[in-house]
């Protein structure tokens, strides 16, 4: 385990201890779980984005007319189900 310390605003620290206290947990448990969920979030989000990415420098893309093409069509189909 490493230890990581942050200066919060006292607001944010007292919604942690009660939010902590609210699940049974002390606050450090809460925000490291807080921080862990964050860090995966982010590292899922960037892969994402370079999965993205290696495709547009394979030219693995959709030309933009292609795709506004089959936005209209789907808004089309989308407005004849609610009138």
């Amino acid at each position: 385990m490493t230890r990581i310390t942050a200066e919060v605003p006292a607001e944010t620290a007292s919604l942690v201890e009660e939010l902590a206290r609210s699940r049974g947990i002390t606050g450090a448990e809460f925000v490291a779980e807080a921080v862990q969920r964050v860090a995966e979030h982010e590292a899922e989000f960037r892969a994402f984005v370079q999965e993205g990415v290696d495709a547009a420098d394979r030219g693995d893309v959709v030309p933009h007319a292609d795709v506004m093409i089959k936005l209209d069509e789907m808004i089309a189909r989308h407005r004849a189900r609610c009138a």
